[in-house]
């Protein structure tokens, strides 16, 4: 969700209580400057973003050691 500068200042507490279930983008003149975002982890989120990072056949003993030369 989107809003600006002046309408988050009006109803800070609104985008606070949205900021649970969605981010909530500031904008000043157009542009996004800020980010409000809760702090309860959504486990299924974060599950999505590292699925398939990790091939299933990787060894990784392999990419430790890689890592660590």
């Amino acid at each position: 969700m989107l809003v600006s500068v002046s309408e988050l200042g009006i109803d800070v507490g609104k985008y606070i209580e949205l900021s649970e279930k969605q981010d909530i983008f500031i904008t000043k003149n157009g542009e996004q400057i800020a980010k409000i975002v809760s702090t309860k982890i959504d486990k299924v989120a974060a599950m999505k973003s590292v699925f398939g990072a990790i091939p299933p056949d990787a060894d990784l003993d392999q990419a430790k050691a890689e890592r660590l030369q």
